[in-house]
C-alpha cells in the first residue's frame, strides 16, 4: 500500500508515525516549510521523514501544476492529511485510487474549519477529539471512518487539550488503518446540521472584555494561553497579559465594576456578573506581574473602565 502524506504539527508526527508503524510505504510527504514569525512549539514531519529516508517537499501551492504531476507519477493507493493547513483540490484527491483521508481535531461534524480546539475551549465544551474522514473538496465534510473522543476539563488550556487532541488522533488511526488497508473500514456520512464552520483565529482575538462574566473570559484565556499569544487587555496604558486564571467559584466580587486587586499573595479579577477569577500567571508591558509587583505599581487595588476592555 502506497502513500503520499500531506503533514504538519504534532498531529502530523504521530500519525506519520502510526503509518510507518503499519509498514505503510510512504512514497513522498509534503509538509510546510516553518514560519520564522511563527512560535514552533511543536515536533517536526520533515524531521521524521528524513530520519526515515523519506523524500520531502515543502511547496507554497500544493495544487500547484508540478505538484500534482509529482504526486502523480508515484500512483498512491491512499493520500493522507495530517493537520496540513492548505486545502487540497479535486485534481490532487482524485490521484489516490483508494481515496483520501484527513485528520481533523474535533468530533465531526462539530468545529468544522480552523482552530477546532481553541474554539472548543473557548466555548466551554467539556468534550472534543479526533475524526478521521474522507476528504471532498468541501472541508470537514467527507464520510467519518474513526472518532475517539477526549475530555475537557474546567481548567484545561487549549496546548493541554491540543495534546489530547493529538493522542486521540493516533488511537482513531491505529484502530482503524488495518481495516482501511484492507479495503473492509466502514464509513458512515456526516450530519452536516449537527455542527457548523469556524474560522481561524489570529492574536486580537485574545482581547479580554472585562464586561463578559467570569466563566468566559476564563474560557478565553484557557483558549488563548501559551504557546498560542494569551488574552490581553489595555490596562494604564500598557498591556497587560492573563495567561493563566482560575474560577473562585466560592468568592463574592468587591464591586459591580470589575477591578484587579492584590490580596496576600494572590491576585484576583472582579467580573461583570459578581463572580472572581484568580489571575495565576500575569505580564505587564511584557514582564511577569504577582501580587507584590501589582501593590508596588497601582496600589492593592484598581477598578477597570469599560474602554479599557
Amino acid at each position: 500500500m502506497r502513500a503520499v502524506v500531506f503533514a504538519y504539527h504534532n498531529v502530523g508526527v504521530r500519525c506519520l508515525s502510526v503509518l510507518l508503524a503499519h509498514e505503510v510505504e510512504v512514497a513522498l510527504v509534503v509538509t510546510h516549510q516553518d514560519d520564522a514569525k511563527e512560535n514552533i512549539w511543536f515536533e517536526s514531519v520533515a524531521g521524521l521523514a528524513a530520519l526515515h529516508g523519506i523524500p520531502s517537499i515543502t511547496p507554497a501551492d500544493p495544487n500547484d501544476s508540478a505538484v500534482v504531476a509529482r504526486v502523480a507519477a508515484l500512483a498512491p493507493d491512499i493520500i493522507f492529511s495530517f493537520y496540513y493547513r492548505l486545502m487540497l483540490k479535486a485534481p490532487l484527491l482524485a490521484l489516490a485510487a483508494r481515496g483520501a483521508y484527513n485528520m481533523h481535531g474535533s468530533l465531526l461534524p462539530k468545529y468544522r474549519g480552523r482552530a477546532p480546539v481553541n474554539w472548543a475551549v473557548l466555548n466551554g465544551e467539556r468534550e472534543t477529539g479526533a475524526t478521521l474522514h474522507r476528504m471532498l473538496e468541501k472541508p470537514d465534510a467527507g464520510a467519518i471512518l474513526a472518532q475517539q473522543a477526549v475530555p475537557i476539563l474546567p481548567d484545561d488550556t487549549a496546548i493541554e487539550v491540543f495534546q489530547k487532541v493529538t493522542m486521540a488522533a493516533e488511537i482513531a488511526l491505529d484502530d482503524v488503518l488495518p481495516e482501511l488497508l484492507a479495503g473492509k473500514a466502514k464509513e458512515h456520512a456526516q450530519d452536516l446540521s449537527q455542527g457548523r464552520y469556524f474560522g481561524a483565529r489570529g492574536p486580537e482575538d485574545g482581547r479580554i472584555d472585562w464586561r463578559s462574566g467570569a466563566q468566559d473570559i476564563h474560557n478565553l484565556v484557557r483558549a488563548v494561553a501559551p504557546p498560542y499569544p494569551g488574552a490581553f487587555c489595555l490596562f494604564q496604558d500598557k498591556t497587560l497579559r492573563v495567561l493563566r486564571s482560575f474560577q473562585c467559584k466560592q468568592r463574592q466580587a468587591r464591586s459591580a465594576a470589575p477591578g484587579l486587586y492584590a490580596e496576600k499573595d494572590a491576585l484576583y479579577a472582579d467580573c461583570a456578573d459578581g463572580r472572581v477569577l484568580r489571575l495565576l500567571d500575569l505580564e505587564y508591558a511584557g514582564e511577569p506581574l504577582d501580587a507584590a509587583g501589582f501593590t508596588a505599581r497601582f496600589g492593592p487595588e484598581k477598578r477597570l473602565l469599560t474602554s479599557q476592555s
